[in-house]
């Protein structure tokens, strides 16, 4: 990306439209006055102790549990030498002692630094170094299994009880250090102040939240989604919803939404698409839904707001550079003719529109978004070049972001997303720069040059894909490569398909030509070796049949790999759901990728039914009429 100063701009043409006249059109309105995350809870607490704030399985706590919990435990820290503005990791799995650990390190003047247990450990290291951490609390097991070399503090079993601290956040305060991909092959952090979280959720004007609702909270602490599923529920006095279950299915979303009464969640598109291609009854209880990530599909948006016409359907779009969300679209059907906008900017929230030449463009022409307001992050934590670079003081509109998006505007002020204008990648929901796994890939010693890019054809979602050099000497085979990054790159940083191939293609200019990518031929993931073993039994069949309807390609062996053959997370969802669907199994997502092959699953099938039934007749193919 180029190098350029924003010109002067129109801030009167540039600033965002009035709100409709329906009420609590996500149109843009004046900043709430600007606080602390734990002020707002203690409010709650104060007029309503007794309400519900937190449902954790069959363990609840209410708002002045939280609040009595979370002070007691800031005392612990403080007492443990926690000091204002120590940055303190977060280990742990999602639960009620999550959400009090947060408040306990605010009030306790720290800033989170939440981590994922599901990371590789040198990703981890990084990222605690890079952030400066000074001390790392969570759960014990996950303490004791991870080795941090630096101190660590166990998170007590159960809420604490007595005094505890009183001090509230400074609002321009950094709350989180929330880590997203860096094209340089390490990631970077983004430190996000507390006003900003606060702006997000406080009665938001673009969804609906109050004190009556019931929030899910399933996405991973280090994704930025997790700030509205929290703190838009705690905000408002509603309750918060924890998903229990690590990987959850789409089986378990449904019932953890029908069980506990859920009304409000927020889903990436990719897992919007899956849900809206099922049917799934999770809708029949929400009563708002926001996604984000990537483009919605009119297609889908279409049926679920036909199927369910009670639905606030909302089309979230921000970086975490810019607190989550930014601007936000409600759906309407009439929306679904063509492509859905991704809306006007929401409270604290301005946006520029400027050409190459860093001058504002006219409506209907196409520019790169700029953000400003006073709901973006401080920078980039120990990237004070990086941070200049993208965040921008401009005279005329003061602190900008820029997204590197290419979007539109219409006459009204409603934004069209079009794509970008550099490398950076979107896929299930994951902000992600090639850059960092062309980065990881080079460092191995079998690889010589590897490029990165996103396959959208022929399948139903989007897919990261890498194409490899081999150095000299053994060629190396592409499911190794998957295994091997699997140590260093979290999930979804890890291609869905790698390629070997003899060369990359060049641009002119001697770049790599990612646009040819998509042509290339070489030694791809087969997963199978030896003499073709087509599926055999009734049940390899019936699992080679639903792998098949999801892939889109026959599945005709045994042995076939579920990821070598361009199968991903979002996919295996809709796996499990139909093997529960059809053959009365439930497979948990951590099985179902310890054991990736037809054979393996029809093995993981068989011992389901066992479990259940005692023997295979109720669900195996031949006795499918019993249903």
């Amino acid at each position: 990306m180029s190098h350029r100063t924003p010109q002067p701009l129109d801030t009167t043409a540039d600033a965002p439209a009035p709100p409709p006249a329906a009420p609590g059109g996500p149109g843009a309105r004046p900043s709430a006055p600007r606080t602390g995350l734990p002020a707002l809870v203690a409010r709650h607490a104060e007029l309503h102790p007794n309400a519900l704030a937190v449902v954790d399985g069959d363990t609840t706590l209410t708002y002045g549990r939280l609040v009595a919990a979370g002070r007691a435990l800031a005392a612990r820290l403080r007492d443990h030498g926690v000091t204002r503005g120590d940055r303190v990791a977060l280990l742990t799995t999602r639960s009620a002692r999550t959400v009090v650990a947060q408040l306990a390190l605010w009030w306790a003047g720290a800033v989170c630094v939440p981590l994922d247990p599901a990371q590789p450990r040198p990703r981890t290291e990084a990222m605690t170094a890079d952030a400066e951490v000074t001390l790392t609390v969570g759960d014990a097991k996950l303490l004791d299994a991870s080795s941090f070399a630096g101190p660590v503090l166990a998170l007590p079993e159960e809420p604490l009880n007595g005094t505890g601290l009183q001090e509230e956040a400074d609002p321009d305060s950094p709350a989180f250090i929330m880590f997203t991909s860096g094209s340089t092959g390490r990631p970077k952090g983004v430190a996000v102040p507390h006003g900003a979280i606060a702006e997000l959720v406080t009665a938001p004007e673009y969804v609906t939240v109050t004190a009556r609702d019931r929030v899910l909270f399933h996405s991973p602490m280090t994704f930025d989604a997790s700030t509205f599923e929290v703190w838009a529920a705690l905000a408002n006095g509603a309750a918060v919803v924890v998903c229990t279950v690590e990987r959850p299915s789409l089986e378990d979303l449904s019932r953890h939404v029908e069980r506990h009464g859920v009304t409000v969640a927020f889903f990436t598109t990719a897992l919007f698409h899956q849900l809206a291609a099922r049917r799934s009854r999770v809708f029949d209880q929400l009563r708002s839904v926001v996604v984000g990530g990537e483009a919605l599909a009119a297609a889908q948006a279409r049926e679920v707001l036909a199927a369910f016409p009670w639905l606030e359907l909302v089309n979230g779009y921000g970086p975490t550079e810019t607190t989550t969300f930014a601007t936000a679209h409600r759906v309407t059907r009439a929306d679904c003719d063509g492509p859905i906008p991704i809306g006007r900017p929401i409270a604290g929230a301005t946006v520029h529109l400027l050409g190459t030449d860093g001058h504002p463009v006219a409506d209907g022409d196409r520019g790169e978004l700029w953000i400003g307001g006073s709901r973006l992050a401080h920078g980039y934590t120990g990237l004070p070049a990086l941070t200049a670079e993208r965040f921008v003081d401009h005279p005329g509109a003061g602190r900008l972001y820029r997204t590197g998006d290419i979007v539109s505007r219409r006459p009204d002020g409603t934004l069209d997303f079009h794509g970008r204008n550099d490398d950076q990648v979107k896929v299930r929901g994951f902000r992600i720069e090639p850059g960092e796994v062309e980065h990881a890939l080079r460092e191995r010693p079998d690889v010589d040059d590897a490029a990165v890019t996103v396959d959208r054809a022929g399948t139903p979602e989007a897919r990261l894909v890498a194409f490899v050099v081999p150095a000299p000497g053994p060629v190396p085979r592409p499911a190794a490569l998957r295994e091997r990054l699997t140590d260093v790159l979290p999930a979804h940083l890890v291609p869905d398909a790698v390629t070997v191939v003899e060369q990359l293609p060049l641009t002119p200019s001697g770049k790599v030509d990612r646009r040819a990518l998509g042509g290339l031929t070489g030694t791809g993931e087969g997963g199978e070796s030896g003499t073709p073993v087509p599926p055999m039994t009734p049940l390899e069949q019936a699992v080679a049949e639903v792998w098949s309807r999801a892939l889109g390609s026959e599945v005709a062996r045994a042995d076939a790999d579920f990821l070598a053959l361009g199968g991903h997370s979002l996919l295996a969802l809709a796996v499990t759901d139909d093997l529960r669907e059809e053959l009365g199994a439930e497979i948990a997502l951590a099985d179902f990728f310890a054991a990736p092959t037809v054979a393996g699953q029809a093995v993981l099938v068989e011992r389901a039914l066992l479990a259940v039934h005692g023997d295979l007749h109720p669900e195996t193919p031949e006795h499918s009429d019993a249903h």
